[in-house]
């Protein structure tokens, strides 16, 4: 008999909530209190994402705006670089059971990104280690081999992962409409976004990585929105987990 995954779709909030549902959501299936899941969300405001254990960032990042609302910054429990949150969609991926090498188990969890985009025509691969990674602040100026590029070299999935014993959260930015204006004011970088990308619509991301994922992983789904009551339980448990170290 096949253990169902919970399956929740995507839900809009801030970064910190955001980040302390996938934490707690790792935690609870930790304890065994919790099935393995995959959530879609987005955020609201738009936020730049910090890898836990980055520190070096550019100064201005402190006041930036878009749109007349000031640019959040959020720390995630994930390691990794800075990630701009607008225009994205963001996947997380619950699981445990996974043997192997860290960069084995992204290759393996990666399996359903890489099959859900090419059944919308689009082909990504690995990205590979480049030394330079750790001397930017910018998770998507280099693609290392957790990262999914497409043949011209364009990232497109930037993931990141967390340990618990022998649970892993594995969650990632996948880039559908970035601003290349505020790309260039945020990193200094400059962007061409490829055509056949930003005509693919979110919604189509969604569905088409479910049914990835239930075939790769040999799963099934079953959808369990996620609670005001849950929600709330997630950021009380971070934040006292905060002060308590």
């Amino acid at each position: 008999m096949v253990t169902p995954w919970r399956l929740i779709l995507p839900i809009e909030a801030s970064g910190e909530t955001q980040m302390a549902i996938d934490e707690w959501l790792l935690e609870q299936h930790r304890l065994g209190e919790g099935p393995a899941c995959l959530r879609f969300y987005t955020w609201a405001p738009i936020a730049i994402s910090l890898g836990y254990h980055q520190r070096h960032y550019p100064e201005h990042w402190h006041n930036l705006q878009w749109n007349n609302q000031t640019i959040e910054l959020v720390r995630r429990p994930s390691g990794g670089r800075a990630v701009l949150h607008q225009g994205d969609l963001t996947y997380s991926l619950i699981t445990s059971g996974h043997r192997g090498r860290r960069r084995e188990v992204y290759a393996d969890l990666c399996k359903f990104l890489i099959d859900g985009w090419l059944s919308l025509g689009i082909t990504l691969h690995l990205g590979s280690e480049q030394h330079s990674y750790q001397r930017s602040a910018n998770c998507f100026g280099t693609a290392t081999a957790a990262d999914l590029v497409m043949g011209n070299g364009y990232k497109v999935i930037g993931s990141a992962q967390l340990y618990r014993d022998r649970c892993i959260l594995q969650h990632g930015s996948i880039r559908l409409m970035p601003d290349p204006v505020l790309v260039e004011q945020v990193f200094g970088q400059q962007i061409r976004p490829p055509r056949d990308l930003m005509a693919v619509q979110p919604n189509d991301v969604v569905e088409a990585l479910i049914t990835s994922a239930q075939r790769i992983f040999g799963i099934q789904f079953q959808m369990q929105p996620l609670s005001y009551q849950e929600e709330q339980q997630a950021l009380a448990w971070v934040r006292a987990k905060a002060t308590s170290t």
